[in-house]
């Protein structure tokens, strides 16, 4: 997934994978992986915390809220293998930042180019519903991946836990609240700090937002379009 001179990000992913710091989540993912949904009972369950995905010179840094129970939970990488992963890819290939429009398993050759990929935690929590001590104890990976990722220009997170959590993140990086403090909307923007990535916020790609159409194609890609236009300066 990384060039062998981004060692730290590799080592970060097997960190990830070998995380056993929420017991609940992990009891739950190895379940739902014994369990199956019988659309996937011939094939193998990841069962484990899933790592990031993407370019470690990213300049577009997106944070998901968890991997789905028959997901990523499932495929082992973090949007892939069902409607929400598929959402996401066919609008970052619209915006050139993947080179297919579709996740559907790891090994599909989905590649991503100054985008990556990352979530509040890396384990499909039960109904979709972390507790907060569970986004805390899995807080240390965003602090490291938003050090490590020296490129980030722009950071996309998707819905309002995301969004919240990512404001926790900087609080504890910086030492001190952001304020006046932001509120979350779909398609709003904000720059933070000098010194941080400006901030854009989209509804998450849930399968209930997209089939209720309270996200649609054209708002999720209006979202990438305002994000083109800030990285290349217009």
């Amino acid at each position: 997934m990384y060039a062998p001179n981004h060692q730290p990000l590799i080592q970060l992913a097997q960190d990830v994978i070998n995380c056993n710091r929420c017991p609940r989540l992990r009891r739950y993912c190895e379940a739902v992986s014994l369990k199956k949904r019988r659309a996937f009972q011939d094939e193998p369950y990841w069962g484990k915390p899933v790592p990031s995905l993407g370019d470690p010179d990213a300049a577009l840094f997106i944070i998901g809220l968890a991997p789905a129970a028959h997901g990523g939970n499932r495929t082992g990488r973090v949007f892939t293998g069902d409607d929400s992963g598929n959402f996401l890819a066919n609008a970052l290939h619209k915006a050139g930042f993947a080179n297919q429009p579709t996740s559907t398993r790891r090994h599909d050759g989905l590649s991503l180019k100054k985008a990556y990929i990352t979530a509040l935690i890396h384990c499909a929590p039960p109904k979709n519903k972390p507790q907060p001590i569970e986004i805390t104890r899995c807080r240390p990976f965003l602090i490291q991946e938003l050090e490590w990722l020296k490129q980030v220009k722009a950071v996309l997170v998707l819905g309002q836990l995301a969004f919240t959590g990512y404001l926790e993140t900087i609080k504890e990086i910086k030492m001190v609240s952001i304020q006046p403090r932001p509120k979350f909307a779909h398609g709003a923007s904000y720059d933070l700090d000098p010194t941080l990535p400006r901030l854009f916020a989209s509804y998450h790609p849930s399968r209930q937002n997209t089939q209720t159409r309270r996200l649609t194609g054209p708002m999720f890609h209006s979202v990438f379009q305002s994000i083109i236009k800030y990285l290349d300066g217009v």
